[in-house]
């Protein structure tokens, strides 16, 4: 049901960009409850300690996950989104570069993470979220995308930094 209800839109924001909004998903109430139950069925028996979510659209997927969970949420900005003390990583994107930044007090040392945005394309932001979490000391025990880009990389890019990538679904092609 979840793949079926995510919609595509071509041409953005680039022409030959395919893509995947899961606006229409997230307004579905039996299409949300089966997202979220989906993930929370799969982490539920996992040691965790945290959620992490990726700007922004991490944040509607991570948040209900921590909650169902009884666990914390983390957000993982964009530069200069945070109102605390913050540490952060600079990652490349396809013209230029960006930074993700994180309240220096929210993972401690051996923290176990869940890491949770809506899409894994590239995985130059998911990589340098890995990277910020395993600086400050913490373990990323599992990346988890609603949706998954397999063509473009980004899965295959995490799996060779050792991280475990789970996916509730896949659009092949861009």
């Amino acid at each position: 049901m979840i793949k079926s209800l995510i919609r595509t839109v071509p041409h953005y924001p680039h022409k030959g960009i395919m893509f995947r909004d899961i606006t229409t998903l997230l307004k579905d109430p039996a299409g949300l409850r089966d997202m979220i139950e989906k993930v929370v069925a799969r982490y539920k028996d996992v040691q965790i300690d945290k959620v992490v979510g990726i700007e922004s659209r991490g944040f509607i997927v991570g948040t209900p996950v921590a909650f169902e969970l009884n666990l914390g949420f983390v957000p993982i900005r964009k530069r200069g989104k945070l109102p605390a003390k913050t540490v952060g990583r600079d990652y490349q994107l396809e013209y230029g570069s960006d930074r993700i930044e994180i309240h220096v007090d929210a993972i401690q040392k051996g923290d176990r993470v869940l890491l949770v945005d809506d899409l894994i394309a590239t995985g130059g932001t998911a990589e340098a979220a890995v990277k910020l979490i395993e600086d400050m000391g913490g373990i990323v025990v599992e990346c988890c995308f609603v949706i998954d880009l397999p063509d473009v990389g980004g899965r295959a890019r995490l799996e060779a930094m050792g991280q475990k990538v789970f996916a509730l679904c896949e659009f092949e092609g861009d």
